[in-house]
């Protein structure tokens, strides 16, 4: 299997994502290959392609009726990513040029981390919610 930086290292698989996860929050229970096609403005063999390394990457599930496959966005690789990268953001500390910042260093380190923490922990809601029967 390829590592997951390495796939998600494209853009066009990005943008694929990207368009998965929108539908996916829209409500959508699955993106057929010709929509991708009709809104990425790729060819239908490219994003196939495309395809075919995000499910082997285990980011995108497809679910088939009759000749139609649908394909949903599997977060579970990138929450792994996350996971990862989480510690390296807490300690990281933004630089920012000269006189933008209105805080004290202390309260916008203790802002940014706030911040980021906040995400992170939206998103792990965000995700266990979506686990949750009958959603």
């Amino acid at each position: 299997m390829a590592d997951i930086f390495d796939v998600i290292a494209d853009g066009t698989r990005r943008d694929i994502l990207q368009l998965l996860l929108d539908r996916s929050s829209a409500g959508e229970r699955g993106t057929s290959v010709s929509y991708i096609v009709q809104q990425l403005a790729v060819s239908q063999p490219t994003v196939s392609k495309h395809l075919k390394v995000l499910r082997e990457a285990q980011l995108v599930s497809v679910r088939e009726e009759g000749q139609h496959r649908y394909y949903s966005l599997s977060s579970a690789p990138l929450d792994e990513i996350d996971d990862w990268l989480i510690p390296f953001l807490d300690d990281a500390t933004d630089v920012e040029p000269a006189g933008t910042s209105t805080l004290p260093d202390s309260a916008a380190h203790a802002a940014d981390t706030l911040g980021r923490a906040a995400a992170s922990a939206k998103h792990a809601l965000e995700n266990a919610l979506k686990k949750l029967p009958g959603r």
